[in-house]
């Protein structure tokens, strides 16, 4: 018996990580090994995907099925819909707080974030916000929640106790993303038509630093700064730069741009795997997922998804 079960065991292959991908015209995800780099599974659901997450343990994935005014919760493993969630209208992007329970959305149409319980599946809150909002971010200690609008040029910070902004920043031109960097302490906010990234003091919320970018032979109004990563440790950042088809390597110490990556056809948002030593990205127009070598910046292979791949959102397969 023991021989057997050793047997067996041998037998069965080794499930890899997986990078999950919206489509956003095709209303499916689609699963991409890690190891093998190729599309597993391809899944459907709600009306037009956009933001993507996983629940910290990843046994629940959490999808903007924006134009189905809903966010719908996945098993992955099976790859059926749970159940979904009060999201308000038209919900782009979102953001899963540290206690694994609250989701912050981002309302486009409605001008509001909306806050929602995963466990009791109620909205909790309604905030409003500017017009047109879109990115959304938390802070490492959960006590901070940012949404971007688009069309007013904000980052509102909202107090995650009262559910109450407490103050505005001006950024440039459409901020579309905002992630929080070095614990907790700077937030850094892309401008599409701005074509900058703008560094926040999170204790002042004084500007203390942009980035701009420029790329030899691409128009300056091709570069959009859209979707970003920072690595672990902080060093690095990785930007989409939309319709120039590049992702920019920012140094996140000095701010300055050591790289420019040629990938698909306007690049929206990436996902790094487990060690970051890869980096997925998502092309929306050219319909194929960059993989990029984080140590040689060297983009390593194309992988055709869905039509126009918009969020994209690591999964480990062991924990």
């Amino acid at each position: 018996m023991r021989a057997l079960a050793i047997l067996l065991l041998t037998a069965m292959p080794l499930q890899a990580d997986e990078v999950w991908v919206t489509n956003e015209k095709d209303d499916t995800v689609s699963v991409i090994d890690i190891e093998t780099l190729e599309v597993t599974r391809t899944l459907e659901v709600g009306q037009r995907p956009r933001g993507i997450t996983f629940s910290k343990d990843y046994s629940r994935l959490y999808i903007c099925a924006s134009d189905s005014d809903a966010v719908q919760v996945m098993d992955p493993i099976t790859g059926k819909i749970l159940h979904e969630l009060p999201s308000g209208e038209d919900p782009e992007q979102f953001v899963l707080h540290p206690d694994d329970t609250h989701l912050y959305i981002a309302n486009e149409d409605d001008a509001i974030t909306t806050v929602v319980d995963t466990k009791t599946r109620r909205v909790i809150a309604q905030i409003d916000v500017g017009i047109e909002p879109e990115g959304m971010a938390v802070s490492p200690d959960g006590k901070i929640a940012i949404t971007t609008s688009e069309t007013t040029n904000m980052a509102h910070w909202i107090n995650t106790e009262t559910q109450e902004i407490y103050a505005n920043t001006l950024v440039d031109q459409r901020p579309r993303h905002a992630e929080f960097a070095k614990n907790g302490t700077e937030l850094w906010v892309s401008a599409e038509i701005g074509g900058t990234i703008s560094i926040f003091d999170v204790a002042s919320q004084a500007e203390t630093a942009k980035i701009n970018f420029a790329i030899k032979g691409v128009h300056q109004d091709r570069i959009q700064p859209v979707g970003f990563r920072l690595n672990a440790d902080n060093t690095r950042a990785f930007v989409a730069l939309g319709p120039s088809n590049h992702i920019a390597v920012v140094d996140a110490q000095t701010y300055e741009v050591l790289e420019y990556i040629l990938v698909g056809r306007r690049v929206w948002h990436m996902a790094f795997n487990a060690d970051e030593t890869k980096l997925f990205t998502t092309n929306g127009i050219s319909g194929d997922v960059t993989v990029i070598d984080t140590t040689t910046l060297k983009a390593l292979k194309s992988i055709k998804v869905g039509r126009y791949p918009w969020g994209a959102a690591f999964r480990p397969t062991t924990q």
